[in-house]
C-alpha cells in the first residue's frame, strides 16, 4: 500500500494515536518534542495564567492572553530545527521597552491584532513552522490565577504565587466561568491517551482542569489518562511533596478518575546535581509507592533523565516511554502494576 507521497516516518506519524498533552511552561515543551517523534495527531491545550516577564508585559500592556507557552509549544512541534524556530526563540537583551521581550511574542501578538484573534496568529505561525499537530490556549478569556494559602491568606496572580513564602492550599481561576474551546473538549473526547505535566503543579498544571468543563470531559473520556512526574519538588510550589502529595493536589482539585498512570523518573540524581538543587531548596521527589497503591493509579518507573546539567526530563526518553506505556496497555495492561 502507499504512502500517499509520505515518507515512510510520515505515514507512520500520520497515523499515530490521538494525543492530548495538557501543561504549560517548559515541562510541556519538553514533553511535545518527544511525541513528535512518535504521531502528528497532537493537541497541545496550554496554560494562560503567565503574568510574568515578556508575556506578563504584553498581557498588561495589550490585554492579550500569555503569548509566551503557547510560542514555547509551536517551537516544541516544529517539524525541523530551523532559522525561524530561532527566531521565534530570540529574546532582545538591549533596547529601551525591547529589552526581555522574546520575538515570537511580539509576532504572535502582531498576528492576533492583524488577523483579529489569537487562534487565527496561532494558526498561521503554525504553517511558517511546519508544525506537527496543533496547540490551544486552555481559555481565550482573560483569567487571573489566585490561591488560597494554609494560613488562609489569599494571593492573587501566578508571580506572586510563586514568591509568596506560605504553602497553597488550593489555587482557582478569575473569573471561575471561563470556558475551553470547543476544538479541546473535543480533541480529548477523540483522545487515545492524555497526558498532563511534567510542569510546576499549581501554575502550570491545575489551571487548565480549572477551565470549566475540561476535568469533567477527562473523566467522561476513555483515553489512557497519564500524569508525568515532576523530577525534582519546586520552591514556592511543591517544597517536600512526595508523588502521592503531587496526586493528591491534582485530585483535591478535580476529583479522583482523572489520572490511570503516574510516570516517574528512576534514574538517580548526580550528587552535584543535588547540591546545585538542594540551593534552591528543591530535592528529588520521593516516590512513595505504599500511598500512591491506594489511589488508584499505576506507576511507570523509567530513567528519564536528561544528560543536561539540571535535572528535567529528557524528550526522547519521555516520548518514549508514553509511548510504551500506551502500547502495554493496547495489549491488555491495563490492570497491571508497571516497574
Amino acid at each position: 500500500m502507499g504512502t500517499g507521497g509520505l515518507t515512510p516516518k510520515e505515514w507512520v506519524r500520520e497515523r499515530g494515536p490521538r494525543v492530548v498533552a495538557v501543561g504549560g511552561g517548559t515541562g510541556l515543551s519538553v514533553l511535545l518534542r518527544g511525541l513528535k517523534r512518535y504521531t502528528s495527531n497532537l493537541t497541545a491545550v496550554v496554560t494562560v495564567t503567565d503574568d510574568g516577564g515578556s508575556s506578563g508585559r504584553l498581557r498588561g500592556e495589550l490585554g492579550v492572553i500569555p503569548p509566551g507557552d503557547i510560542r514555547n509549544c509551536l517551537v516544541a512541534l516544529a517539524e525541523t530545527e530551523t532559522l525561524m524556530d530561532r527566531v521565534f526563540d530570540h529574546r532582545f537583551q538591549a533596547g529601551q521597552g525591547l529589552k526581555g521581550h522574546n520575538l515570537g511574542n511580539l509576532l504572535l501578538v502582531a498576528l492576533a491584532e492583524i488577523t483579529g484573534d489569537m487562534m487565527s496568529a496561532i494558526k498561521e505561525v503554525s504553517k511558517v513552522l511546519a508544525v506537527r499537530g496543533r496547540v490551544l490556549p486552555s481559555t481565550l478569556k482573560e483569567v487571573v490565577l489566585a490561591a488560597e494559602m494554609r494560613n488562609g491568606v489569599f494571593v492573587t496572580g501566578e508571580t506572586a504565587i510563586r514568591n509568596c513564602q506560605e504553602a497553597i492550599k488550593r489555587v482557582f481561576l478569575v473569573p471561575s466561568e471561563c470556558k475551553p474551546l470547543v476544538e479541546t473538549l473535543t480533541a480529548i473526547a477523540e483522545a487515545d491517551v492524555v497526558v498532563l505535566g511534567p510542569g510546576s503543579l499549581y501554575t502550570s498544571i491545575v489551571p487548565n482542569l480549572l477551565v470549566k468543563g475540561v476535568t469533567e470531559a477527562l473523566r467522561e473520556s476513555t483515553a489512557v489518562k497519564i500524569y508525568v512526574a515532576n523530577i525534582m519538588t519546586e520552591r514556592g510550589e511543591t517544597e517536600d511533596f512526595t508523588l502521592a502529595d503531587h496526586l493528591a493536589a491534582i485530585y483535591e482539585h478535580t476529583g479522583e478518575g482523572v489520572i490511570d498512570y503516574i510516570i516517574v523518573n528512576n534514574q538517580p540524581i548526580p550528587a552535584e546535581m543535588l547540591h546545585r538543587y538542594a540551593v534552591e531548596e528543591a530535592s528529588p521527589v520521593v516516590i512513595d509507592l505504599d500511598r500512591v497503591a491506594g489511589m488508584k493509579v499505576k506507576v511507570v518507573g523509567e530513567d528519564l533523565l536528561s544528560d543536561s546539567d539540571v535535572a528535567w526530563h529528557d524528550p526522547i526518553k519521555l516520548g518514549r516511554t508514553v509511548f510504551n506505556t500506551i502500547s502495554r496497555v493496547e495489549q491488555g495492561a491495563r490492570n497491571e502494576f508497571l516497574s
